[in-house]
């Protein structure tokens, strides 16, 4: 079984190398970071699908399903495809704006100066950098799980094979193998769910499981999780900034809405699936394991084979996100250089940012908590920041509205523990558990800040 699977990763890398490599002379620098004007609206909505799908989909959606239920499924497919629903809105809008831009940090800086755009790309570094990291992290560990072979080898192994195609083709590569990424992890998770689901023949439980009775927690509870999740994963998702090079990728505003409305209905398909994959591991009474990974519980009732489809299925979630993230963060190092780049520039900065990330993630450490803080404090900024569509917020409004949103993260758990140091503690998520309280009070703060201080300059003005 373990040559048979080190085969299966092999075979799946090399295919994804072929592809990308097809595209592989970008005409320019513009070209390798954006494609610009280059893709279709059903082009984009399987990318967006497929850059949004990471290995974290195996994880967190059905631990939701398995301990919280249908509510919180539903919030957590909702939020998973809010942004692109936002972004066919707020990235129609920038574009027209900046018909040559290639970043949302150029948004900002023409918006509220500098300042204001290089806290943004701090944000977008620090989120889209968690990212990779945990993808990394988890193609490890469920290579390991699933076939016994040295997880740390595959993660060079998929970190090396990204860069092969994404150094070399940029964008272009990163969009080409998205669309057979995303027809190729659809057909996978429907093989796979129907022989957990024992569809196929030949697929009856391999255990001696029964059926349970669930007792999630109560309606409001689970509502309480739903909206947790619906901020943070907008929120964060808005500084992803492979889905910004998406805008100027599109051949048109509405190629780019086309592709966001597909992206997100086939995000909310599959997140529900999933979600409803750890329902059913709890109602069938599997041990989920510590820490629970129903998933991969449910995998286990299936016949051997579908072991393999499973893994193969891992591996091309971690790519299709891996490649567009080394593809971001190259734009927005390009974007935040002022031009000092070049092509080749690019492509060795593509590499370096690589060392570090498979680095952490070769120590095998969850990063869950520092995601945590990323969403966090991109919930801090993401009002203050879109508002910038609104020609009357002013610059001192944004930067106001982000202070007022870090303050507001910090204050509820200041409320409930009695101090600053509680506030900071709660804000930090000790447990690495999402809760709801920092990210509505950053929310709720950022956004009242910006728009009080916005209504009072009009005033002022008109006085």
């Amino acid at each position: 079984m373990p040559m048979i699977s080190m085969a299966a990763i092999a075979a799946a890398l090399i295919f994804f190398i072929g592809l990308g490599l097809r595209v592989r002379h970008a005409q320019g620098l513009d070209d390798y970071l954006t494609a610009r004007a280059s893709q279709r609206g059903a082009t984009l909505g399987l990318s967006f699908l497929a850059s949004g799908m990471g290995a974290w989909i195996l994880f967190a959606p059905p631990e939701v399903g398995a301990f919280v239920g249908p509510i919180a499924i539903a919030g957590y497919a909702l939020g998973s495809a809010l942004p692109f629903i936002i972004l066919a809105w707020a990235g129609s809008a920038i574009r027209r704006r900046l018909p040559q831009g290639r970043s949302l940090t150029e948004f900002a800086a023409a918006r509220f100066g500098n300042g204001f755009r290089r806290y943004t790309a701090v944000l977008s570094v620090g989120y889209m950098l968690c990212f990779l990291a945990a993808e990394l992290t988890a193609i490890g560990a469920i290579t390991q799980l699933l076939s016994g072979l040295n997880g740390q080898a595959v993660i060079i192994a998929v970190a090396a094979a990204t860069l092969v195609y994404t150094t070399l083709g940029g964008l272009r590569a990163s969009l080409l193998t998205d669309r057979w990424q995303a027809w190729l992890l659809l057909a996978l998770m429907g093989l796979v769910a129907a022989a957990a689901l024992n569809l196929l023949p030949g697929t009856a439980l391999t255990t001696s499981a029964t059926a349970v009775t669930l007792n999630y927690p109560p309606a409001a509870s689970a509502l309480g999780v739903a909206l947790t999740l619906i901020i943070a994963v907008t929120a964060a998702n808005l500084f992803h900034q492979g889905y910004w090079q998406r805008v100027w990728a599109a051949e048109d505003v509405q190629a780019l809405k086309r592709g966001a409305m597909i992206g997100g209905g086939l995000t909310v398909i599959v997140v529900m699936l999933l979600g409803g994959a750890g329902m059913l591991a709890a109602a069938r009474g599997l041990e989920l394991g510590t820490p629970p990974i129903p998933f991969f519980a449910l995998i286990q009732t299936a016949p051997g084979w579908i072991t393999l489809p499973a893994l193969v299925l891992a591996i091309t979630l971690v790519a299709s996100s891996v490649d567009t993230l080394q593809n971001a963060l190259v734009s927005l190092g390009v974007s935040e250089s002022g031009g000092r780049l070049g092509l080749m520039g690019a492509r060795w900065l593509s590499a370096l940012l690589m060392l570090p990330v498979v680095i952490l993630a070769l120590q095998q450490v969850s990063v869950l908590r520092l995601f945590l803080i990323a969403d966090l404090l991109c919930a801090t900024a993401v009002i203050p920041l879109l508002s910038g569509l609104a020609r009357s917020v002013s610059t001192r409004a944004a930067i106001a509205g982000a202070i007022a949103g870090v303050a507001g993260a910090i204050l509820p758990g200041s409320i409930t523990g009695g101090s600053l140091s509680a506030g900071l503690l709660a804000a930090s998520f000790p447990d690495a558990i999402p809760t709801l309280g920092p990210f509505a009070g950053a929310l709720i703060a950022s956004g009242l800040a910006t728009g009080v201080l916005t209504l009072t300059e009009r005033f002022s003005r008109r006085c």
